[in-house]
């Protein structure tokens, strides 16, 4: 097997892992206003994606250094030609990750609120533009 084909399924293998795990983080993320009726079930809920969220991202690090190291020519066209989408994917995770995090330090149900709006909306929107 050549070296070529060996980086390439590592990285068909890691953007994979990748979309199967975050995909149902993603699924959790938009339907926990609408899977849960109160309090204890949106926490039930949001704990399944709670201690594996941000283990997840580990992949999408690990596949978009892979392309660096192993096909600069094409992590670089990939990257310029969506600048835009994948600014907005960034936020996307980064919103959905404060929301996770602040929703279980935070003390008044108006501001949950606001991390499950942030949780929806990161997770939707990431999910959008990855599509």
């Amino acid at each position: 097997m050549e070296l070529t084909t060996f980086w390439f399924a590592v990285i068909a293998f890691l953007w994979t892992g990748y979309f199967v795990l975050e995909g149902f983080d993603f699924g959790v993320g938009l339907l926990a206003p609408v899977l849960s009726r109160n309090e204890a079930e949106r926490k039930q809920v949001l704990g399944t994606i709670g201690p594996v969220w941000d283990g997840n991202e580990v992949w999408l690090i690990t596949a978009v250094g892979a392309m660096f190291a192993a096909f600069p020519a094409w992590y670089a066209g990939m990257l310029s030609s969506f600048y835009l989408p994948l600014t907005l994917i960034l936020v996307g995770l980064i919103v959905r990750g404060v929301g996770l995090e602040w929703r279980g330090k935070v003390q008044h149900a108006s501001d949950r609120a606001w991390c499950d709006l942030g949780v929806m909306v990161g997770s939707g929107l990431t999910a959008f533009l990855w599509g």
